[in-house]
């Protein structure tokens, strides 16, 4: 790990502005994925901001009936708490699917929303990335792809996002609330907050420079049973091959959302309209623009049968 300078933020603008002033910043929080790229040197930042005293840890009512989740909520609390499971139950079913529990007490809720690919080319530095030095090449591409995108992807990069939280938050139609070094604030839908990698993979999102999530923002619930299922090589402290997050309705169809496959949570919105047909019209449309590798292209049928698996668990009373 290379040397670093250190600082704590008083306010989130505070954070943003030291941020935007400080070439090779990095805001921190739990750590649980920033401090493991530093020891690979993967990340290098310069100065480190730490934003843990600033009071976002709270879990609140909107005016109109939704949540309001503090940037600094921890995963486990997010995962207990009482509104969360019983209004909002496909995201507490996502947070309790990922990592481990030591794991789940430290990471928040920003933090696992920002969390870089679980890519193994990205992870080794040997290997040329263009997500962690562009313009290197996609080591990936021609490589072992089997835990690797199927759509959404590019020539330049074929990573998947790891979040279990983001896929839950996006079938949620969540939105990302930030604050700048001047103050002011916006609000993104969670649909624009990552960026597929076509000429820019190392940007993963759409934060501007020093932008510093204070929160993120549910509507109010939208009923419908609410499912998760995380399809891995292992039963626990895996990422997912798939993993679909479903609000479904009882007329069977729905908002459903794949993870595993893409760089950002896999919403087609008029891909639900196909729900009535069947899995497999469904996941035809979801799936439409798909450029499969042959190692990573039964993801294809496994969406589909994970889908054919949610709605019948969706049928039983």
């Amino acid at each position: 790990m290379r040397a670093f300078t250190y600082e704590r933020a008083g306010s989130p603008q505070e954070a943003a502005a030291k941020a935007k002033r400080t070439p090779g910043a990095k805001f921190i929080a739990g750590g649980t994925n920033l401090l493991d790229l530093m020891k690979l040197e993967i990340e290098s930042p310069q100065h480190l901001i730490d934003v843990n005293g600033l009071g976002l840890d709270r879990i609140e009512r909107t005016a109109d009936g939704g949540l309001r989740i503090g940037a600094l909520v921890r995963n486990t609390a997010l995962a207990a708490d009482l509104n969360v499971r019983r209004d909002y139950g496909v995201l507490s079913r996502a947070l309790l699917a990922g990592a481990s529990g030591q794991l789940r007490n430290k990471a928040t809720t920003a933090g696992n929303l920002l969390q870089r690919t679980r890519c193994p080319y990205f992870y080794d530095t040997n290997q040329p990335c263009n997500k962690r030095s562009p313009g290197s090449g996609c080591s990936a591409i021609g490589g072992v792809t089997r835990q690797l995108g199927v759509v959404g992807v590019s020539d330049a990069c074929i990573a998947t996002h790891p979040s279990d939280m983001a896929v839950a938050m996006r079938a949620l139609d969540a939105k990302v609330d930030t604050v700048n070094a001047e103050g002011k604030s916006r609000s993104i839908p969670i649909s624009e907050l990552h960026r597929l990698p076509f000429s820019s993979p190392h940007i993963d999102t759409t934060l501007a420079s020093g932008e510093f999530i204070t929160s993120v923002t549910l509507p109010k619930p939208v009923g419908g049973k609410q499912i998760y299922r995380k399809v891995r090589d292992r039963a626990s402290y895996a990422f997912a091959l798939v993993s679909v997050a479903a609000i479904v309705r009882p007329d069977g169809g729905g908002r459903f959302t794949v993870g595993g496959v893409a760089p950002k949570p896999w919403r087609v919105e008029k891909a639900e309209a196909e729900l009535g047909k069947g899995p497999k019209a469904f996941v035809n449309a979801l799936l439409a623009d798909a450029k499969p590798t042959k190692d990573n292209a039964f993801k294809i049928a496994l969406v589909e049968r994970t889908v054919a698996a949610v709605m019948n668990e969706a049928r039983q009373k």
